[in-house]
């Protein structure tokens, strides 16, 4: 079996906390500045709110509560990365967004909860060992599509 199950592509390299995470640019629509979003009652915890964004009214996804990391406020750099996910556009908040990398698949290993502790490894690609450090990509339509169904 071919060990290098990934191919060569374009990842935005985003921060939530300590971590560094990598996103498909294919599933990347634009990176905006944060602004806060319009609370919707009784919408999942997950869910920070709705945004208006040039006519289009989408739901803001918190990855720090998906991901139960601590709650932290927002900065300079916190950023809303809108996003495709599966028939849904969508935002989410994270702490700054860094760069726009290309990674070849021969650096990305397949994720295992050894790497995760507190991430469901379900919702990760792989982990991409780069020279700067690891990089954990990933799969945006399983991270989102459970809240969407419940935000919806």
């Amino acid at each position: 079996m071919d060990e290098n199950i990934f191919e060569e592509r374009q990842y935005v390299i985003f921060k939530l906390g300590a971590e560094t995470f990598g996103l498909d640019i294919n599933k990347v629509k634009e990176i905006i500045i944060y602004q806060e979003p319009t609370h919707m009652p009784g919408g999942s915890s997950v869910v920070k709110g709705i945004i208006n964004l040039r006519g289009h009214v989408i739901p803001i996804f918190s990855l720090r509560k998906k991901f139960n990391f601590p709650e932290a406020g927002n900065t300079r750099s916190t950023r809303i990365i809108v996003v495709e996910a599966g028939a849904n556009t969508v935002g989410i908040v994270v702490d700054g967004v860094s760069e726009v990398v290309m990674i070849s698949g021969s650096v990305i290993e397949k994720a295992s909860s050894l790497f995760t502790s507190s991430i469901d490894e379900n919702y990760l690609t792989g982990v991409a060992k780069m020279e700067s450090g690891l990089i954990i990509i990933l799969d945006l339509e399983k991270v989102i599509s459970r809240d969407m169904a419940e935000a919806v």
